[in-house]
Formats: C-alpha cells, sequence, structure tokens
C-alpha cells in the first residue's frame, strides 16, 4: 500500500511538472500555473483527473486551456484523462504567482496590485493608482473597464502616453 502511494504522488509530481509547460492561450508568457488556475491534479486506477478553475466564469480561453492540458499529458503517454472546471471557490488575483506578476510586468500588461486601493463589485468606482508597465509611472487613467480580454482593464499613462492593460483584482 505504501508503496503505491509513493507512486501515486511521483505521478503527480510529473504532471504538475507537465503543467508548467501549458500556457494562457491570451496571455502566452503565463502558464496555468503561474495563473494558479490548476485546483487539483489526481492520479487513480482510472487515470488522471485536473481540476481547473477559470478566472472568470465565461472565461473563453479555458476551452484551449483544457485542451492544451490534454495534449500535454496525452504526449507524454499519459491516457483516460478528465479535466473538471470548478467555480467555486472563485478565483482570485491572489492564486497568481509572484513570477507570474513579474512575467505580466515584462509583457507590457500591469499585475494585479498587491494590495488593492479599490475592488469593489462597483464597475465604476473611481481609478486606482495603477503602474505603468512600461515607465513605471503611476500617473495612468483608466479608459475603459475592459481591454483586450475580460479579465483585464484598458489603462492610459498619462506621462509616456502609451496604453496598457491591468490585469483586474477580483
Amino acid at each position: 500500500m505504501q508503496q503505491q502511494t509513493i507512486h501515486i504522488k511521483q505521478e503527480e509530481k510529473k504532471i504538475w511538472d507537465l503543467l508548467g509547460n501549458v500556457t494562457d492561450p491570451e496571455v502566452p508568457v503565463l502558464t496555468i500555473l503561474d495563473l494558479g488556475i490548476v485546483r487539483a491534479v489526481g492520479v487513480n486506477d482510472h487515470g488522471v483527473e485536473i481540476t481547473i478553475t477559470p478566472t472568470y466564469s465565461g472565461c473563453p480561453a479555458m476551452d484551449m486551456i483544457a485542451t492544451n492540458i490534454r495534449m500535454e499529458l496525452l504526449a507524454a503517454g499519459y491516457e483516460n484523462i478528465a479535466i473538471k472546471n470548478v467555480l467555486s471557490p472563485a478565483w482570485t488575483t491572489s492564486w497568481m504567482s509572484e513570477a507570474g506578476k513579474e512575467k505580466l510586468k515584462a509583457y507590457g500588461i500591469a499585475p494585479p496590485s498587491d494590495k488593492q486601493q479599490v475592488c469593489s463589485s462597483d464597475l465604476f468606482s473611481p481609478n486606482e493608482a495603477i503602474q505603468c508597465p512600461q515607465c513605471q509611472s503611476y500617473h495612468t487613467e483608466r479608459i475603459s473597464e475592459f481591454g483586450s480580454t475580460a479579465c483585464k482593464s484598458l489603462y492610459q499613462c498619462l506621462d509616456c502616453r502609451e496604453p496598457f492593460d491591468y490585469f483586474k483584482c477580483h
């Protein structure tokens, strides 16, 4: 029994390592582990089960992410793969890795702030001071609540004049 438990733990670790190769189709510099959307990995006699939580309940990238997970595991020799979407608890930006936040910034997307100044259900709340990922200025303004995807807002830096996405808090 102990041998079987050790084997399962080793297989789970291999799968976690493989999941580190799966990127977000909307922000390809981030892995799904950077995003923190992988909730659980399970291995049993019937196969592999991966539990994921979308950044938004209607996130259009989740089908592609599930397909990419399946392809990565199939390429590694795993079969009987079940991918389960779980909406509760809801995903939060606090599940993102610090490395992921740094990758966002380097990519030109302002990462979610460590401590939100404004994070309410009111879509029209006052602008939060978001740092420009290009020039590092906080002299920015929100142009639109929705950016290139539903999980981002569109901002513009008032110093360098560059527009940029901000990964919204939730």
